[in-house]
């Protein structure tokens, strides 16, 4: 914490150098292009770096392997670019959501993060390592396997492309559901620089900087830093610590190789860490399951003369009494070559990335030592090597790659319950009662997973005419998984509890808990993916696109452990899931208007799932942490819209929304939610089949303005401005199977800046996050052992500060 500080107070002198010295750039965007999704309104008066506009004011992606405009581009895609992601405060995509009307992110820690598009992705719920995720995430053209890097300050950032919609034909990983591709700023040959620093309210604290130029004539180097710090927003009165807090430092590094326009090498070095006092939970509700009223969390809280801190979830306290913590590292090497070979362009992309998890969790969600020690820390290495060639013709573009993954993951977990166990896992009626039987009860769990991918991909774009175009892609990919999970159990004396046959009381009561179990999973196959999209130019600045994608997510392995037998013996056909097949069916219309000032986006779709990878819950405390089963079928549809206008560059303004029908088609043996658990006649599953998808927002919408007027300012030309950037997202389901207990309502946020920019390239301003302090959950959870508990994650109260940015 100490050396955050003083990178924090060392980079502020930075940001504060008098603006004159440092060289003219344009200080308007070119639109608010972070926020509109698909690209902004492409005016050729103003261009600024970090927006993705090019010289006559086009967004320029990347998204089909090649640079070309976003309104040129058969895809629905958003696009962030840097300087809006900086002056929104949307520093990692957590917060990026809210630009991002069909980008859904969930988090109760860094390991158990989700990142959905369209409401698909990965399964809502504890993270099980024996699955893909279903949204890619690159980051200058590597992919990151883990989705905790999505819990990580975004750094030096250029601009952000969110493609929605399946894209394994150009990207060799599993992206059923998208991609985020993200785009840092690279190295250069004029020296440049820019540094920034905020400071706010919670004692939150932020500095970033940036620098590159030559070393020769062929080599440039860049190195980037970002620190984060700020205090928590739940108060825990056990330990009399603010929890939920944010403690995050990034350093990049960058050397390119450059002897001719022709050639280039890129050697890039990251590393990233978080050592927050996280992640915790408040009290929100309790809701009658089919328990025994005995077995209610009211009477099992009353005897043992437990009351919670608080029924008001909004005061935010909480009071769990095992420690916390989420130790967070993250980091890689990558070399990039990029080659002009004959009439295309080689690239090669090599790259090690590894995750280091440290974590300590309170999962009873309680102040009393139930569940007193719950920690599964984890290390992971990856290696990824990507080979793409790229031609563009006259009417004919192509890209042809292979694609290689493998992946190596070590956990070694620890559960282990309290003296207040016993009261409340065994029934009263018992002899056991009165006892210590599971205080101490441990579990010791041991699991491995190694993962290895291969394809080769390729997509192909036919300019039949100059206004109609086909583009078929093909993707062939073979996945291997191998896992080990082994589960001892211990008393709180030491002694090994074995499945050897023998019974007691004791012993029955202490399996309950903790079951013993080794299993060693494996999955291996192959799958074909294909897409075709034809796109025509109706008119200038009008183009209409239809896609339909045939195409899988790998199958995986259960390596949190499988359910058991009545003689607690694993039942191994549980123990891999299959493939996830998916069709999808997309058409959409691009226009720009007005003299290109403003632009209007529509796109339909509609994606069905077969053998959908979806999250089970087990009820018990230590049973299972969660496993992986396929539901039968799901399907997300719904309508996308995207409009900005600039009538002028004082003024311009965005509206995104996205209506989005995603449910269980057939989901007849799902965990039943727990209204309907926790009985001896509850049923052992449930068909929720119609019912919507966890996570899922009906409707969201995305909406700002940033209006600006000249002025004259201690003798400095410049702008004064008045930025804002509002979201609403409709009620959604918090719990795999929808409970009428963890729905979480409706919200709306506002977010206002007012500033001052120069023509030098100074940018001071004042901003103000959730200005309306709404009361709004990210996540409830439920409970374990279906006593009735629901706890539940706040959002953000107001937040407000002031940031000094430079750039030269």
């Amino acid at each position: 914490m100490n050396f955050r500080v003083l990178l924090a107070g060392g980079a502020a002198p930075l940001a504060l150098i008098a603006p004159g010295a440092f060289a003219a750039e344009a200080p308007v965007e070119a639109v608010p292009t972070a926020t509109a999704p698909v690209d902004a309104p492409a005016d050729a008066q103003v261009s600024s770096a970090g927006t993705g506009a090019n010289d006559s004011g086009d967004i320029v992606v990347t998204a089909r392997r090649r640079a070309e405009t976003a309104q040129d581009v058969p895809l629905a895609i958003s696009v962030v670019g840097g300087e809006h992601i900086d002056s929104t405060g949307s520093f990692n995509v957590g917060r990026l959501q809210q630009l991002t009307p069909t980008l859904q992110f969930y988090s109760s820690n860094p390991r158990n993060t989700a990142v959905n598009i369209r409401g698909l992705g990965v399964p809502f719920g504890l993270t099980n390592d024996g699955i893909e995720q279903g949204v890619g995430i690159y980051v200058d053209d590597v992919y990151n396997s883990r989705v905790a890097s999505a819990t990580f300050d975004f750094l030096d950032v250029k601009q952000i492309e969110v493609l929605r919609g399946p894209q394994g034909t150009l990207y060799g990983k599993n992206t059923t559901a998208g991609a985020i591709n993200i785009t840092t700023n690279q190295p250069t040959f004029d020296f440049e620089g820019k540094a920034e620093v905020s400071v706010g309210n919670l004692n939150f604290v932020q500095a970033k900087g940036a620098i590159s130029g030559p070393i020769t004539d062929t080599l440039a180097a860049r190195f980037a830093v970002s620190s984060t710090s700020r205090r928590g927003t739940i108060y825990n009165v056990t330990t009399n610590q603010w929890i939920q807090s944010q403690d995050n430092l990034g350093l990049r590094g960058q050397l390119l190789f450059k002897p001719s326009e022709a050639f280039s090498i890129t050697l890039a070095g990251d590393y990233s860490e978080q050592d927050a006092v996280c992640c915790g939970s408040v009290y929100v509700r309790t809701g009658t399951t089919q328990r025994a009223t005995n077995r209610q969390f009211a009477a099992l809280a009353a005897a043992q003369g437990y009351t919670v801190p608080s029924t008001n979830p909004f005061d935010r306290l909480t009071d769990l009494d095992s420690a916390l913590q989420a130790g967070n590292k993250i980091g890689g090497v990558s070399l990039k070559v990029k080659w002009d070979v004959g009439p295309g362009t080689l690239t090669s992309v090599t790259a090690w990335r590894f995750w280091d998890w440290k974590p300590q969790n309170d999962r009873d969600f309680t102040g009393l030592p139930i569940v007193a020690k719950s920690q599964n820390p984890s290390q992971q290495d990856q290696y990824t090597q990507e080979l793409r060639y790229n031609y563009s013709g006259d009417s004919l573009d192509f890209v042809l790659g292979a694609f290689g993954f493998y992946q190596r993951i070590d956990t070694q977990g620890t559960e282990a319950h309290g003296s207040a166990s016993t009261k409340w896992n065994v029934n009263p009626s018992s002899s056991l009662y009165n006892t210590q039987v599971l205080d101490g009860l441990t579990a010791l769990n041991t699991q491995y997973l190694k993962n290895t991918s291969l394809a080769v991909f390729g997509q192909a774009s036919w300019k039949v005419t100059p206004e109609l175009t086909l583009q078929p892609g093909i993707r062939v990919n073979y996945d291997k998984k191998d896992g080990f999970y082994q589960r001892r159990v211990f008393t709180g004396a030491g002694t090994e509890i074995l499945l050897d046959g023998t019974t007691s009381a004791t012993k029955t009561a202490q399996l309950a808990i903790f079951t013993p179990q080794t299993i060693s999973p494996s999955f291996s196959d192959w799958n074909f993916s294909y897409d075709f999209t034809a796109s025509y130019k109706v008119a200038r600045g009008v183009l209409v696109y239809a896609t339909y994608a045939k195409t899988f997510k790998s199958g995986g392995i259960n390596q949190n452990g499988v359910p058991v037998d009545a003689s607690n013996n694993p039942i191994l056909a549980a123990a891999t899931v299959k493939p996830e097949s998916v069709q999808h069916y997309e058409a959409g219309i691009k226009t720009e208007f007005w003299d290109r000032r403003a632009i209007f986006n529509l796109s339909a779709f509609r994606t069905d799932i077969k053998d959908y990878q979806a999250n089970v819950n087990n009820g018990q405390f230590g049973v299972l942490r969660g496993y992986l089963a396929n539901a039968g079928a799901v399907r997300s549809q719904g309508i996308e819209a995207d409009f900005s206008v600039r009538p002028s560059e004082r003024f311009n303004a965005y509206v995104n929304s996205a209506y989005t029908d995603a449910t269980y088609r057939k989901f007849v043996d799902a965990p039943c939610p727990p209204e309907l658990s926790g009985g001896t006649s509850s049923p052992a599953n449930c068909d929720i089949s119609g019912q919507r998808l966890p996570g899922v927002s009906k409707w969201s919408f995305s909406f700002g303005f940033e209006a600006n007027a000249p002025v004259e300012f201690l003798k400095q030309d410049g702008q004064v401005y008045l930025g804002y950037d509002g979201s609403y997202r409709s009620d959604f389901s918090s719990n795999p199977t929808p409970s009428a207990y963890t729905w979480i309502d409706g919200y709306s946020l506002s977010n206002f800046r007012l500033g001052f920019r120069t023509d030098a390239g100074l940018d001071v301003y004042g901003w103000v996050r959730n200005a309306f302090d709404q009361d709004y959950f990210e996540q409830l959870f439920v409970g374990p052992g279906n006593t009735g508990l629901i706890a539940g994650l706040p959002g953000d109260p107001r937040t407000w500060g002031f940031t000094v940015r430079t750039n030269f």
